[in-house]
């Protein structure tokens, strides 16, 4: 079983969370905690702990400080953050400091079970142990990037699209190209292209934005939030 401890401030968040953690399989909920030092304290104490689905917005310390003191601590307990914070400095931080996934609230039992069962499939390609091919290296570094189009085109790099991804699903608005290119440093060539694929593809929904003259600007969201 692959032991997770859910933390939420907020003790009715937790508990859902938690259900929803039960009902996948191969996962048991070993505990809960509501603030920084609880779940610091929990996970010094627990024998095995696998997994900490993270809130970011605590009561006494941010999301982010807590997975900085568990690595500073030597706890290599793995992280998906939970949480309503949607800015890109924060998601960004996020995977700077290790974060695996990054799960945006509201969010339906889908979402949290498709995260879940894309950590399961990475931790049973890892726990095979030996050496990879690159071939291999490519499947381990993207088990976790669900939603993103799994079959691209020649010429489209996963990476590229998981970071399309990830803006759009954060995204407060519909963005355009221009704007998307400036959250993901990306050209706006770039950004246009992948837009189009996903939209395409049914990922992400084109909307027309009418100004007072010239052609309409097109604005994209994602189709399907986590």
């Amino acid at each position: 079983m692959i032991e997770v401890l859910v933390v939420d401030d907020d003790v009715r968040v937790a508990r859902v969370n938690a259900a929803y953690v039960e009902k996948v399989a191969g996962f048991h909920v070993a505990a809960e905690a509501h603030a920084a030092a609880e779940a610091l304290r929990q996970l010094e104490a627990l024998p095995r702990l696998d997994l900490v689905l993270l809130d970011h917005y605590l009561p006494d310390e941010t999301g982010l400080a807590v997975v900085q003191e568990m690595r500073r601590r030597g706890l290599q307990a793995d992280v998906i953050m939970v949480t309503a914070a949607r800015d890109i400095s924060t998601v960004q931080a996020a995977m700077r400091h290790g974060a695996l996934q990054y799960l945006v609230k509201p969010f339906a039992f889908a979402g949290l079970r498709a995260k879940l069962e894309a950590y399961a499939e990475l931790r049973r390609t890892l726990d095979g142990g030996g050496e990879a091919e690159q071939a291999e290296v490519d499947r381990i570094f993207g088990a976790l990037s669900t939603g993103t189009e799994p079959d691209l085109p020649k010429g489209h790099s996963p990476t590229t699209a998981e970071a399309v991804r990830q803006a759009l699903v954060t995204a407060e608005s519909p963005l355009s190209a221009q704007e998307l290119a400036e959250r993901t440093g990306l050209s706006r060539q770039t950004a246009q292209r992948y837009l189009k694929l996903l939209e395409r593809t049914g990922r992400a929904t084109l909307s027309l934005k009418y100004g007072d003259a010239g052609r309409p600007e097109h604005r994209y969201v994602w189709a399907t939030r986590p």
